[in-house]
């Protein structure tokens, strides 16, 4: 292009440069302002996410424990008393009845600590103590027996140890003689003192009544 002539007005300088500057800087104002909440939009927030994803799930299966079973109940009753063993006799209680051979026998009471045993004539000592069991004599037969304590009336304490009927205490404690050689006839009863020689201190447990060699029937024990 040549040059204007002299004297002719001179246009002024297109001013275009500025537009580029101003659109990068609208742009980057834009992201600024709009941009953070639109990643944000677009990108999601994570805890929203998996709360979600977790409700939109189906829950893990879960098992049910099984209830361990219940001990078996009883019924309250009281405990059946133990069925003594054949070397075992069954055993009764004072003022009972019980059963031994050809008769039927009562314990009515036992004392202990007596020294002697008779009147100041006639008389026995013991060698330790006396104990003396109050008993009833039944003949429970059809027939007459014999009854006689020595031999027939043993007395045990809580150690085991076993003893018998001392017959001279019986004789001097018993009016007629009763406990010494008695003949019963059936349905019959005598009343008598059976004394038993213990050392002293000695505490009777039982007393048992033989029920004889010629006899399938079973001893008798009664618990003191």
């Amino acid at each position: 292009m040549g040059q204007p002539f002299p004297g002719a007005p001179v246009a002024p300088a297109r001013k275009k440069r500025w537009l580029i500057p101003t659109l990068i800087g609208v742009a980057a104002t834009l992201v600024l302002c709009c941009g953070g909440s639109m990643i944000v939009a677009l990108v999601g927030d994570p805890a929203t996410t998996d709360t979600s994803t977790a409700a939109g799930s189906a829950p893990p299966p879960v098992t049910e424990a099984k209830p361990s079973p219940a001990p078996p109940t009883t019924p309250d009753s009281k405990e059946p008393e133990p069925e003594p063993t054949e070397d075992e006799p069954k055993t009764y209680k004072i003022g009972k009845p019980v059963r031994g051979g050809d008769f039927e026998f009562v314990v009515h009471g036992v004392k202990c600590g007596i020294n002697s045993v008779g009147d100041s004539f006639l008389n026995t000592k013991a060698q330790g103590v006396f104990c003396r069991a109050d008993i009833s004599v039944k003949n429970v037969t059809k027939k007459e027996q014999l009854f006689h304590a020595d031999g027939t009336v043993t007395a045990q304490d809580g150690s085991g140890r076993e003893y018998g009927a001392n017959g001279t205490a019986g004789i001097y404690g018993n009016k007629d003689g009763a406990g010494f050689l008695n003949e019963i006839n059936p349905g019959n009863s005598i009343r008598a003192f059976v004394y038993f020689d213990v050392p002293k201190g000695t505490k009777l447990t039982s007393i048992t009544f033989d029920a004889g060699l010629f006899t399938f029937a079973e001893d008798a024990v009664v618990k003191l």
